[in-house]
């Protein structure tokens, strides 16, 4: 959801109200950019020299804070997947001013029309990210690759790096990869497929522009490049949760497995949306069959990953094993710092115990504090992500009020019937009178509203389900 893109621009004037509603920083106090200026002159002497390994970066094209870049050789039967991690470490003191600011925004925010960042461009897009323009100070992670897909962390060094090219998702070709770039993938969604994992990446939405002036809420096609891309990271951070976990530390990314209530809903959704989901099908088994290249199937992921009970952190603690749902697995988010506050922690963690020795007072602090912290970034987040869904869907439909659609009631509860329309990926809610989850009905446009943000829709016709 926080993908949506507005190519077009032509909801600058409701992403501003978003952006005020929820006080998204426009820039960084002067104290801050300050250090930043600062930190970007530090001469890295604390890192091996790796400059001639051949790393290069595979992220959408107009992408410039880049976290990570990737370099992959044979070892016998295994992989070696050297996947170098920006060491913002390098460049945040704790208790600077950039350490304090970014424990105040925990995330990068993102909407259409651009970001708030975790740190100053001057670092995000300039000194820390992994961009070819020169050597970086890096954290590489030597991820072993089995043939069966099974992964270990062979090692964690501070490096200099150099990319040697800028690859994005949309102009990539299979001869600009590793050779070994496909099969590394492959591994890694083979042993997903065995463990039962059930990740999902639904499609970006982008609003677009018709000829006649109105608007359409439309999937962009997601690259296959992009999946293969999101294994190597997988790789990493589930490696880096199993070290973690044998040396009694960390900070993991867990997740329940989705209740009978959500399973319910996904059901009544698919069946509203015309994607067969055979009862005895289980949804581990079910998910990874969609094709986000068709519209109702991605629109049934986008519904899968809204109706997830939500990822949390939680720190290493005696007898409890963390798990993540979607992965199958505990899993560590590392690969992404220029992003996410917890990330540099975890970073830090990981090389300490890979060479030795002890997690820094600091970093076991900071996982105590962090899920609080990160909490509370997510649910900003979330709010902002479904105030921009919210906007496009008022926007594409302004106009219509009156006309008729197909839907269906996903569930009920205190605020009135959920309804999925089945044509499009809207969802809405009505008053629960009469209707049950399952329903299929007609209901009639009465209200699309970008300035609050808002359609409304009256049921016409009621059915039981087919």
């Amino acid at each position: 959801m926080k993908a949506l893109v507005d190519p077009g621009n032509v909801l600058a004037e409701g992403l501003a109200a978003i952006r005020t509603r929820f006080q998204v920083p426009e820039s960084f106090p002067p104290e801050v950019l300050a250090a930043a200026e600062r930190a970007t002159q530090r001469t890295p002497d604390a890192h091996v020299d790796r400059t001639d390994r051949a790393f290069i970066t595979l992220d959408p094209a107009r992408s410039t804070d880049l976290d990570q870049a990737f370099a992959i050789e044979v070892r016998g039967g295994d992989l070696l997947l050297f996947y170098a991690i920006a060491d913002v470490s390098w460049f945040v003191d704790d208790g600077d001013p950039l350490d304090v600011e970014a424990w105040k925004r925990g995330t990068t925010l993102y909407l259409p029309d651009g970001k708030a960042g975790l740190y100053p461009p001057a670092l995000s897009e300039g000194a820390a990210s992994l961009l070819p323009t020169g050597p970086r100070p890096a954290v590489v992670f030597i991820v072993r690759v089995a043939p069966d897909g099974a992964v270990k962390l062979d090692g964690v060094e501070r490096a200099l790096i150099r990319s040697r090219i800028k690859l994005g998702y949309e102009t990539v070709r299979d001869a600009d990869l590793p050779p070994e770039f496909a099969e590394l993938a492959r591994r890694i969604a083979a042993a997903e497929a065995r463990r039962g994992a059930a990740r999902v990446d639904p499609p970006e939405q982008e609003v677009a522009e018709r000829p006649d002036g109105s608007l359409a809420l439309d999937f962009r096609v997601r690259h296959p490049s992009e999946d293969r891309n999101a294994a190597l990271s997988l790789a990493t951070n589930l490696a880096v949760a199993d070290a973690l976990l044998a040396h009694r530390t960390g900070l993991f990314r867990v997740m329940p497995e989705p209740d009978a209530g959500a399973i319910a809903r996904l059901r009544n959704t698919a069946h509203i949306l015309g994607v067969a989901w055979p009862e005895a099908e289980t949804f581990a088994a079910f998910e990874p069959r969609l094709d986000p290249a068709r519209p109702r199937e991605a629109a049934l992921m986008l519904a899968i990953r809204r109706a997830g009970r939500g990822a949390s952190y939680a720190p290493w603690q005696p007898g409890e094993t963390p798990w993540h749902a979607a992965v199958a697995a505990s899993y560590a988010h590392a690969t992404a710092p220029l992003r996410r506050l917890a990330d540099r922690y975890v970073v830090r963690a990981a090389l300490a115990v890979a060479n030795g020795q002890p997690v820094p007072a600091v970093v076991e602090d900071a996982f105590a504090r962090l899920p609080k912290v990160m909490a509370r970034a997510d649910a900003l987040s979330g709010q902002i992500d479904r105030a921009v869904i919210d906007l496009a869907e008022a926007a594409m439909l302004q106009g219509r009020e009156g006309e008729v659609f197909a839907a269906g009631v996903t569930d009920i509860d205190a605020r009135g019937a959920r309804i999925q329309l089945a044509d499009y990926p809207v969802v809405a809610r009505i008053a629960a009178d009469g209707v049950a989850p399952g329903d299929t009905l007609r209901v009639r446009l009465t209200q699309a509203d970008p300035g609050r943000f808002a359609v409304e829709f009256e049921p016409i016709a009621t059915g039981a389900p087919a």
